[in-house]
């Protein structure tokens, strides 16, 4: 793959090695960002197999403008890139996902007049009356011309030249020196390593991660990481085979991994990835036994995977559930450097008898818990805000002085309801839950209704500030707010009524201070809406 800004001149003799098999090689991809860049025309005219693109830089920081050019390149199926006249300083993001496959021509024998760019070197070079320079094909690192150097090719500097004259001798150079680098890379054996992936990298990570998996050991599992399957036991968690449903659940955390990503703030999002699967069975009646992760990554940084599955420990710890297995991906074409995406599934079981929801009938009680805050839905929009805001994540945060930055409170995770709920679920009363997720208050809560109920919520509680200040950026009305968001309330119990009392009393002992009477359920009239709010949002 190729990078350039101007007429590409050193890519012809690699053109040329290609097309003659002095290179077993191919050009896949020329990217420029400048959109009349000549080098393009070089691009096109090997043909409509080849990604010619002009990437336009408006609008992104240099770490944004490197991404788009590296999944352009990754997705072309690029291995080694050229920087042939590319007048951009790269990101440390770029120089670290293209460590050893990248490399940069130099009109000097560096390290001698690293720095300085075209005809300025050459002057340089006979300002100092040196008797010979040439050019440098170095690996291209964050630091500007300190690569290791690959090759250099050497001309002799006459008495009478000028920057313009011996410009046009080391530019001579150029392209064979390129050709020259590329044979040295080209092998006749490739290792996974060289197709982007790391093997030692992935084992260290399972080393770095064995003592937070362990730390989730629970009845039924020993947590223990290195097999091709994680084994857990019924029998010794308590549970009759015989009279044991088993619910499975799984789910992401979505866009919000893009504040994860600008911050370099991971370990929460983990407990995000556990919250979301694990509130979703609880909403059957069950307890949570273990839990599963997926992560994949471009370029695996055992550093921050790592912080990502201290934070899925934090997670089942909080959930009571064990950890016992996962998978990282490592997958250079699909991801581009910095990123990477969580999937993650939970398995929990519940007695036959007693699956929610179960008798959720007009008179029941709705209650509510406080959430944490956004939870893991609607990042999309949110980032949208901030955006027309004109605020970044390293903001103060507008809403909360006291969260720090505007990332700091955006990250808080997602609350984990278990340990609150079981007490209720293990004396049987509740008659159903709603996990409140995408979808807000309005969409989730039918899902846990029969279809002649409806909710008649009288009491929803004062928007928390954070979605206060979103619904005034937004300008969203309480409608759209409740299909989007949670809006305070995480958690909705189904309570029968003369149940209630004691529901409380069960949750106050697991810790819940702040308990929401929300409303009541009612019988619902031909196919009107299951959800009827009664209460504005304040």
């Amino acid at each position: 793959g190729v990078l350039g800004s101007t007429r590409g001149t050193a890519l012809l003799p690699v053109m040329e090695a290609c097309a003659n098999g002095t290179l077993h090689a191919e050009i896949v991809a020329v990217v420029s960002n400048r959109s009349a860049a000549p080098i393009l025309d070089k691009g096109r005219s090997l043909g409509v197999t080849v990604t010619t693109k002009f990437v336009s830089s408006k609008g992104l920081s240099r770490e944004q403008y490197d991404a788009e050019c590296t999944a352009v390149l990754a997705g072309a199926g690029v291995e080694y890139v050229l920087l042939v006249g590319y007048m951009r300083i790269l990101s440390r993001q770029f120089t670290d996902y293209w460590a050893g496959r990248c490399i940069n021509v130099h009109p000097s024998l560096l390290p001698k007049h690293a720095g300085g760019m075209d005809l300025a070197v050459h002057q340089a070079v006979i300002d100092a009356k040196e008797a010979e320079s040439g050019c440098t094909i170095h690996e291209v690192t964050e630091e500007v011309d300190g690569g290791p150097i690959v090759i250099q090719k050497v001309v002799k500097v006459d008495p009478d030249d000028t920057a313009e004259s011996l410009k046009a001798k080391v530019q001579a150079l150029e392209g064979p020196a390129f050709v020259e680098a590329i044979q040295k890379k080209c092998k006749t054996s490739v290792s996974y390593a060289d197709a982007g992936v790391s093997i030692d990298a992935g084992n260290d990570l399972v080393e770095m991660i064995k003592p937070a998996c362990k730390s989730t050991r629970r009845a039924g599992c020993d947590a223990d990481l290195g097999g091709f399957g994680g084994l857990f036991d019924l029998a010794a968690a308590g549970y009759d085979a015989s009279d044991t449903i088993i619910i499975g659940a799984t789910d992401g955390v979505g866009t919000k991994l893009r504040v994860a990503h600008a911050t370099r703030k991971h370990e929460s999002v983990g407990i995000d990835l556990v919250a979301m699967c694990v509130n979703d069975l609880i909403v059957a009646g069950g307890e949570p036994l273990f839990f599963l992760d997926y992560f994949a990554t471009g370029k695996l940084d055992v550093d921050e995977a790592a912080a990502v599955v201290r934070g899925i420990a934090e997670g089942c710890r909080q959930a009571g559930c064990g950890l016992i297995g996962g998978e990282t991906a490592e997958m250079p074409s699909m991801y581009a450097p910095g990123d990477y995406d969580l999937a993650g599934f939970s398995v929990g079981a519940v007695g036959r008898t007693k699956v929610l929801p179960s008798g959720v009938a007009p008179g029941d009680v709705l209650l509510g818990l406080p959430s944490s805050g956004v939870h893991s839905n609607g990042f999309s929009l949110v980032r949208k805000l901030v955006e027309k805001a004109n605020l970044d994540y390293g903001s103060a945060c507008p809403w909360d002085e006291s969260a720090g930055t505007i990332g700091d409170s955006l990250l808080t995770p997602t609350k984990i309801y278990v340990k609150c709920c079981l007490p209720l679920l293990r004396k049987e009363v509740l008659t159903g839950l709603s996990h409140i997720t995408g979808g807000g208050l309005l969409e989730n809560l039918p899902r846990s209704l029969p279809p002649g109920v409806k909710a008649e919520v009288t009491g929803h509680p004062p928007l928390p500030s954070v979605f206060a200040w979103m619904k005034r950026i937004s300008g969203l009305d309480d409608r759209e707010m409740l299909r989007t968001f949670n809006c305070g309330v995480g958690m909705v119990l189904i309570v029968k009524r003369g149940s209630v009392e004691e529901a409380k009393r069960l949750l106050r002992e697991a810790g819940e201070e702040v308990i929401y009477d929300l409303g009541e359920l009612v019988d619902r009239q031909g196919d009107e809406e299951q959800v009827e709010m009664k209460a504005g949002l304040s």
